[in-house]
């Protein structure tokens, strides 16, 4: 991990900078902490996030007495170089108080829960087929998992010609679930769909 640490501005901040730290698959917030130049060094050392405690006076690494690590992914800093957003990948929960994050009791809000529901599918898909769907499922192979696809699909479509709102909505969640199955077993991530739809929503280009 490569961060030139020359352009953070310390001083501003009384040799302090703020980190927001931010799942880096549901983008969800997750904490508010700070960093001296050493605990900045030390993340990027480690690749564990590492800050500075004010109310202890010195350096601490998160996880070290919890054991809810947060292996960093990256570290940008903001255009003045005094603050940076760590996108890490947490091991456990960010919050002392056992939550998720720091700020509520929501898990990851919007297409976030997307992310989070794929950890569970990785997690499922390792479990004991006889006490899994998913496992089941991904043992059946990728072409299975297209088949519910297609099924799921012609149901959703059904609930959303005659079937009511509440219907459409079950229905378009195990669509979504399935094809997420379909997506792990094929070794790939909704990130993967995405990226499409990105490069999709680039403007055309003239070629005139």
């Amino acid at each position: 991990m490569t961060l030139d640490i020359s352009q953070i501005d310390f001083k501003k901040g009384d040799g302090l900078i703020p980190a927001v730290v931010q799942d880096a698959d549901t983008l969800q917030v997750l904490t508010l902490a700070y960093m001296d130049e050493a605990a900045l060094r030390e993340t990027l050392d480690s690749g564990q996030a590492t800050f500075f405690s004010r109310s202890r006076g010195g350096r601490w690494r998160k996880g070290e007495t919890s054991g809810d690590f947060l292996n960093v992914v990256s570290v940008t800093p903001d255009c003045d170089g005094d603050a940076v957003v760590v996108k890490v990948r947490p091991v456990g929960n960010a919050c002392h108080l056992n939550r998720v994050s720091c700020f509520g009791d929501e898990d990851a809000p919007g297409v976030g829960r997307i992310a989070r529901l794929e950890r569970a599918i990785h997690v499922r898909a390792q479990a004991d087929p006889n006490d899994s769907w998913t496992a089941r499922l991904m043992a059946q192979g990728p072409k299975r998992a297209a088949q519910k696809v297609g099924e799921e699909g012609v149901e959703t479509a059904l609930a959303g010609a005659a079937g009511d709102e509440a219907e459409l909505a079950s229905e378009s969640a195990d669509l979504i679930y399935h094809l997420l199955v379909l997506l792990h077993a094929r070794n790939m991530v909704f990130q993967d769909v995405l990226d499409v739809l990105a490069r999709r929503a680039q403007p055309a280009k003239d070629d005139s």
